[in-house]
C-alpha cells in the first residue's frame, strides 16, 4: 500500500517545503525552501533521516491530515497546538501517528512552525525541490483533498524530544553594503532601539516596529538595486526595518542597515507577533565564527536528544505500553 498522508483541512499558510533551489539568483529565483532551516535540521535529528527530507511548514496556518498507514512524525519550529485523536502532543520531540489516527495542528502565537514524517514527504518535484515557492508560482499551498506521498521510513523510534531553550531575543547583525549611509548616530540608536514584531509579515520578509523614530535616509534614495539574500535588514521610505525571509526577491533597491546572521534568523521566526527584539552588530569575523559554532552545535542535534516524559493522565493508550519491560525495551517505547 501507497504511504500518503491525507489532508483534510489546511490553512492558506500551509506549504511543503525541503531546503530550496540553491543555484537559481542569476535567473531571479530566491532559494526559497523552509524559512527556518533550523527546524529541518531538528526534525531530520529527531527521525534520524537526512536534513534535506521535505516537511510540511505551518506559517502561521492550521491542518488537520490522517496517514494511510502507521508512521512517525516530529513537530519542530514556532510552538503550536498538537493533538492526536484529540489527545495533546508535545511539541520539539518526535510521536507515532497511526494509521487513521487524525492529527489536528492549530497556531498558539503565531510563528512557523512544521510536521516531520519519517521518510519525508514526495510530491513531485519542480526544478530539482520539492518546496512550493508561491512568489515565484511554483507548486501551490497545501488543501483539503490533497494526497501527500511519504517516503519509506528506516527509523522506528519515538518518544523523543529536544532539548529545551530559553528565546533569546537579540538579533545580531553583520554590515552591509550601505550601512555606513545610516551614519553612526542612526546606526548607535539601533543598537538601542526596542523592535516589536508586526503581525505583518510572511515568507517574504517581516516588518519590525521601533519603539522610536525610524531609520530612513536621504542617501538610500540613491542606490542602484543590487543582490539581496535573507537575513537583509532593508529600511523603507517610512523608516521601518523589514528582516528579508526565504522567499524574498532577489534584488532590491532600499538600502540594507545590515544583515541578521542565518543563525539569529530562527528567534524571529519562531516568535509570535508582538514578542520585543534587540538589534546588535557584530564583526564579519565575529559572525563566522558564531556560524561555525552553531554548524557544529546543530550537528550533534541527535546526540542530544533525550526521552519524553509524558504525563499518564494525557495517555489514551496508556495500557498499550509495556511498563514492565520498559526497563529493557525502552529505546523502542515513549517514556511515561
Amino acid at each position: 500500500m501507497t504511504r500518503a498522508l491525507t489532508i483534510h483541512s489546511a490553512t492558506p499558510g500551509v506549504t511543503v517545503q525541503d531546503t530550496g533551489r540553491p543555484g537559481y539568483l542569476a535567473q531571479g529565483l530566491s532559494r526559497g525552501g523552509a524559512a527556518d532551516l533550523l527546524a529541518l535540521a531538528e526534525g531530520a535529528a529527531l527521525l534520524g533521516q537526512p536534513d534535506t527530507c521535505a516537511a510540511l511548514e505551518l506559517a502561521g496556518g492550521a491542518l488537520a491530515l490522517t496517514a494511510s498507514q502507521d508512521m512517525r512524525i516530529a513537530l519542530t519550529g514556532a510552538e503550536m497546538r498538537a493533538t492526536l485523536d484529540g489527545a495533546p502532543l508535545v511539541w520539539g520531540a518526535n510521536h507515532a501517528l497511526p494509521k487513521g489516527a487524525r492529527l489536528d495542528i492549530s497556531p498558539l502565537r503565531g510563528g512557523f512552525g512544521y510536521l516531520h514524517i519519517g521518510g519525508g514527504l514526495h510530491p513531485p518535484e519542480s526544478l530539482g525541490a520539492a518546496s512550493a515557492h508561491l512568489a515565484a508560482g511554483i507548486g501551490r499551498a497545501v488543501q483539503a483533498g490533497d494526497t501527500i506521498p511519504v517516503g519509506l521510513d528506516r527509523g522506528h523510534r519515538t518518544g523523543l524530544c529536544l532539548p529545551s531553550a530559553t528565546l533569546d531575543t537579540t538579533l545580531r547583525l553583520v554590515p552591509s553594503l550601505q550601512t555606513a549611509l545610516f551614519g553612526p548616530d542612526a546606526l548607535a540608536r539601533l543598537e538601542t532601539t526596542r523592535f516589536t514584531k508586526d503581525a505583518r509579515g510572511n515568507r517574504m520578509g517581516q516588518r519590525l516596529v521601533p519603539d522610536g523614530a525610524g531609520f530612513a535616509t536621504a542617501e538610500g534614495l540613491r542606490i542602484l538595486s543590487e543582490i539581496i539574500v535573507p537575513g537583509d535588514v532593508q529600511i523603507t521610505g517610512d523608516g521601518m526595518p523589514y528582516v528579508l525571509l526565504s522567499e524574498c526577491q532577489t534584488t532590491g533597491g532600499y538600502p540594507r542597515i545590515g544583515t541578521v546572521l542565518p543563525c539569529d534568523l530562527p528567534k524571529l521566526l519562531r516568535a509570535g507577533p508582538g514578542t520585543v527584539f534587540g538589534l546588535r552588530f557584530v564583526t564579519l569575523e565575529e559572525g563566522a565564527a558564531l556560524e561555525r559554532a552553531e554548524a557544529t552545535r546543530r550537528a550533534g542535534l541527535g546526540r542530544a536528544l533525550t526521552p519524553l516524559l509524558r504525563d499518564p493522565r494525557d495517555m489514551p493508550d496508556l495500557l498499550s505500553y509495556q511498563l514492565v519491560s520498559g526497563v529493557t525495551a525502552g529505546h523502542d517505547l515513549e517514556e511515561c
